[in-house]
């Protein structure tokens, strides 16, 4: 394979991408391209250019072998929600196929024409599978209405042509990995973390694990009601937020998060961040963002991305990055199972599920020294030491 190919997906690829992820059903006769576009162009950027014209380039693609494979592709377009996994629009616009097998795709919502607008609910119900390529994450959405519509859909926040290898991985070794690590965390009561800063200084912390099942996205999505990342490749838990009356979560501690070359520390109480510490200008931001959105203080996932060992370095966006290991979300949770959503926050484009991932090449201040799983059964199973994994994969 040339260089050139790497960074595209073949017609036989795309095809073989949808077959594997999806694993149609001989009743399941189409499937909807998503991307969102931006408000006008000053809020373009070149990424999100090349995202809009993958997707129609997918489209073409998939077209192109639909008397093969008896999928008939639609591609969609909504108004960018300008923060990730916020809820989709109400409506968005279902480009006519004339257009997209012959033209590039409307660049703004600017050049779209309300009137031709239709509800989202009802484009989401006649596609059962679905593959959603946009600038800000729709997983949390989609994880709900794929519950919702039983659906299926395949999110791609930020994808970008760096991510294309990613998948032409061995994804059943992926979902082996994945499952692996799924069980421990559905056995486990409690993570306990100590991470190391500039090589001197420790952080303790602790994730209660109760009354929660954990969640594997190996990158197959082959049952109706489901709906993941693409690539992808972690296990993934919501901690115990303190819904149950007179069941405090057990989450505390101290998380030392480097945002640029900057360290902040947020103090942790159950479940949630009370304080931020740090006298530099990324503590007084996350302070403020804090102060302005308690919600975005839940601590709404504990990751464990399985990609760094088997060679993915980080490309910048956080669809892929998050996969290379451990990582740690604040905000919304309930696309998770958990218990804070949209209504927590204070309107629709304060959202955020935001994930910080603890390898060496993204916050190379810290370094995680351990983590030990607490097992139902009163056993200690150590997850991680000085930031590889030691569960045994081979």
């Amino acid at each position: 394979m040339t260089d050139t190919h790497v960074w595209k997906l073949t017609d036989e690829e795309i095809v073989a991408l949808v077959q594997r992820v999806f694993q149609p059903r001989p009743s399941e006769k189409t499937l909807a391209i998503l991307t969102d576009l931006p408000h006008r162009a000053d809020t373009d950027h070149a990424d999100w250019q090349w995202r809009r014209q993958a997707v129609v380039t997918w489209a073409r693609q998939l077209d192109a072998r639909r008397e093969k494979t008896g999928w008939s592709p639609s591609l969609v377009v909504y108004r960018n929600v300008g923060a990730n996994n916020a809820d989709l629009p109400n409506t968005a616009w279902t480009v006519p196929a004339a257009v997209w097998r012959s033209q590039p795709l409307t660049g703004t919502v600017e050049e779209m024409e309300e009137s031709q607008a239709e509800p989202f609910a009802g484009i989401l119900g006649r596609h059962p599978i679905h593959i959603a390529c946009t600038e800000f994450s729709a997983t949390a959405p989609l994880k709900l209405a794929a519950r919702q519509y039983n659906i299926r859909a395949a999110t791609m926040p930020g994808f970008t042509a760096s991510m294309i290898p990613a998948l032409r991985l061995d994804y059943t070794e992926i979902n082996r990995r994945v499952f692996l690590l799924k069980e421990l965390l559905d056995r486990a009561e409690k993570a306990e973390f100590v991470f190391v800063v500039d090589a001197d200084k420790e952080y303790r912390l602790t994730l209660d694990l109760r009354f929660r099942t954990a969640h594997a996205s190996g990158g197959l999505l082959p049952e109706s009601g489901t709906a993941g990342n693409l690539p992808s490749g972690e296990a993934y838990i919501v901690p115990y937020e303190g819904e149950k009356p007179g069941e405090t979560s057990r989450s505390a501690g101290e998380l030392p998060v480097q945002i640029g070359d900057d360290i902040v520390i947020h103090r942790i109480e159950n479940n949630r961040s009370i304080a931020v510490l740090g006298d530099n200008a990324a503590a007084r931001d996350e302070a403020e963002h804090l102060k302005r959105e308690p919600a975005y203080g839940n601590m709404s996932e504990l990751g464990l991305g399985v990609l760094g060992e088997l060679g993915v370095e980080p490309v910048g966006e956080l669809l892929l990055d998050e996969k290379l290991g451990l990582h740690i979300a604040f905000g919304r949770s309930d696309h998770f199972g958990g218990q804070v959503g949209a209504a927590q926050f204070s309107g629709p484009e304060a959202v955020i599920h935001l994930d910080r991932v603890y390898v060496p090449s993204m916050q190379p201040r810290i370094r995680v020294r351990r983590v030990d799983l607490l097992m139902d059964d009163g056993c200690v199973q150590p997850l991680i030491r000085d930031d590889e994994y030691v569960v045994g994969f081979t």
